[in-house]
């Protein structure tokens, strides 16, 4: 029995002209709130905000970075303002960064020990933790 096998699935339908279902809500809903706008504070009070909401409508529907759509960067912006971040910065003292100059690079059960001597702490799972000594690990192999 042979089946038939979906293909395009990521290409939106045209369905009011040339606009998908998404692109016509963004611009009429753009449309009608530039509208209520007008209607409330009148041509000289709303303009301001009639050409804020309605560019920022224009970009929903038109603007397409990196061919995706304008919706997804700004999704991907709002995530990143909302989640905590983990910042990982020690200050070295002078005598410090003289004497770790002149050392070589040990082996990897040495960076662990120094690691874990250090009280170097990480919020989270120990996976996470794991995760992150083996990317420092990794990183000093580059140099």
């Amino acid at each position: 029995m042979q089946f038939k096998v979906p293909q395009f699935l990521e290409i939106e339908d045209k369905i009011f002209g040339p606009f998908t279902f998404r692109e016509f809500i963004y611009l009429a809903g753009g449309a009608g709130l530039c509208f209520v706008l007008y209607k409330l504070l009148g041509l000289l009070l709303g303009i301001i905000p009639i050409l804020i909401i309605g560019g920022f409508s224009l970009a929903l529907t038109f603007y397409r970075p990196n061919n995706k759509p304008f919706i997804n960067m700004i999704e991907s912006g709002v995530k990143f303002l909302s989640q905590s971040k983990l910042y990982i910065w020690k200050k070295q003292t002078e005598e410090k960064k003289g004497s770790r100059a002149g050392q070589s690079v040990g082996s990897d059960k040495e960076k662990i020990r120094m690691m874990s001597s250090s009280g170097l702490k990480l919020d989270g799972s120990k996976l996470r933790d794991l995760a992150w000594s083996l990317d420092v690990l990794d990183s000093s192999k580059k140099e």
